[in-house]
């Protein structure tokens, strides 16, 4: 349980400090861990009065969603605390403002526009991976950095996969009702992810002309120009946003393009930012310590400390274990086989999934072509000797997104270096 043990110091841990802003059921404060000197921003909520209003639920569903959510354009979490009368969610702290206050001075040039927009669909495309829907999304929403990168906050009224009834559609109506999807307000169910494509139709469209567009003093009619998709782009919109904006702002869910569709479009793909674009690149082309150091040598010898600190409880194929697993990013096994062998197979591995590669005498770095989730899927394999002819294998994610490292593990890497791990006759016995 946390503590606030004198004004303004929480659990020993957080300074408070002023507040940055208020909504109805929390107060958000300039926060500064004491331990480490970090800034962060510390929402508040009171417990009384969320338990009265039947609230518990969302404040969970908001802190359940945010642990998962590790991803550049996404506020992160750092930890939950309570005291008996209060919830503490201590957040990254995003200094640069709302998105909205950009737009509230006059819509933005296309290629900045196309910037939050990228930025959006990566943070959006993440939650969705991970079976979540945000349902709010809207400018208010969207905060920027100190360096004008968006991170997507407020999962209060987010919804996970396992909340869809049997139909396989959600059923809550909510949102802000100028970036509501028409099936939503139709009240006949809706899938999450489609909802939240619409609602960044209607955040792309605000971006480029500066105000809504669906418009109207009286919300029913808004509402029936919304559900008829009864909009007109301005005449400075170029033809390429125009054609994807009509396919975001599509009512019938059924036919509304898809995130992947999105980041196909000619629109989408022009200018992608070059923080995304180019840091995997740089790290893989650069000759660097990997390349001329370590990575030069011939294959690094292991001794027994080695050996303890590089395994496992001494599991050493871990990559090959059918059961599922907690998300990794390191994987380890060993093989009888020569290291060139372990290479060339890694090698074929590579040119099926059109990665390029770049190897040496102890080891391969793959590097993914298309940008994933979190950027382009870099993967680095050392290989160990423990004796000549007895060698450990450790694989690990140099860059882009676990969930789809750990599927490129299975898919790929699993099938491919079955035949290569090394067995011995005791592992079927029972572990002393």
């Amino acid at each position: 349980m946390a503590t606030e043990d004198k004004i303004g110091v929480l659990h020993g841990k957080y300074e408070l400090g002023r507040l940055l802003g208020h909504g109805t059921f929390a107060k958000v404060y300039h926060a500064r861990n004491i331990q480490n000197g970090r800034s962060a921003a510390m929402k508040v909520v009171g417990k009384e009065k969320v338990i009265k209003v039947g609230m518990m639920e969302q404040i969970k569903r908001e802190i359940s969603v945010m642990k998962m959510m590790k991803h550049p354009n996404i506020v992160e979490l750092h930890e939950v605390m309570a005291s008996k009368t209060k919830i503490y969610i201590a957040m990254e702290l995003v200094r640069g403002g709302e998105l909205f206050g950009k737009v509230a001075k006059g819509r933005l040039r296309e290629e900045v526009a196309r910037n939050y927009f990228q930025q959006l669909i990566s943070a959006v495309d993440f939650c969705h991976s991970r079976g979540a829907y945000h349902r709010d999304l809207k400018p208010e929403n969207l905060l920027l950095d100190e360096d004008g990168n968006l991170k997507v906050t407020d999962f209060g009224l987010s919804a996970f996969t396992d909340h869809l009834r049997l139909d396989g559609l959600l059923h809550t109506t909510c949102g802000t009702p100028a970036y509501v999807a028409p099936e939503v307000i139709g009240k006949k169910g809706y899938d999450g992810a489609k909802a939240d494509i619409w609602s960044c139709g209607v955040i792309l469209y605000v971006l480029l002309a500066g105000f809504l567009p669906f418009q109207d003093d009286n919300i029913v009619a808004m509402y029936k120009k919304i559900y008829r998709g009864d909009f007109k782009c301005p005449p400075w919109f170029s033809s390429e946003a125009r054609r994807l904006i009509t396919k975001l702002l599509d009512p019938n869910p059924n036919t509304r393009i898809t995130i992947s569709k999105i980041m196909d479009s000619s629109w989408f793909k022009k200018s992608v930012p070059k923080g995304v674009k180019t840091k995997e690149e740089q790290e893989f082309m650069i000759e660097d310590e990997f390349t001329v150091g370590k990575f030069g040598k011939e294959t690094e010898t292991l001794n027994a400390f080695h050996i303890i600190s590089l395994s496992e409880g001494f599991d050493l194929s871990p990559l090959f274990e059918e059961k599922k697993r907690v998300e990794r990013e390191e994987l380890r096994f060993a093989t009888t086989k020569p290291a060139t062998s372990v290479i060339s197979r890694l090698e074929e591995v590579a040119k099926t999934v059109n990665f390029r590669v770049k190897k040496s005498d102890s080891g391969v770095r793959l590097q993914g072509q298309e940008s994933g989730r979190k950027g382009k899927l870099g993967i680095a394999a050392d290989i160990f000797a423990v004796t000549p002819a007895f060698l450990v294998v450790e694989v690990k994610k140099t860059s882009g997104d676990t969930l789809e490292y750990n599927q490129f593990c299975s898919k790929e890497l699993r099938p491919a270096l079955k035949d290569f791990v090394w067995t011995s006759t005791a592992d079927h016995s029972t572990p002393a």
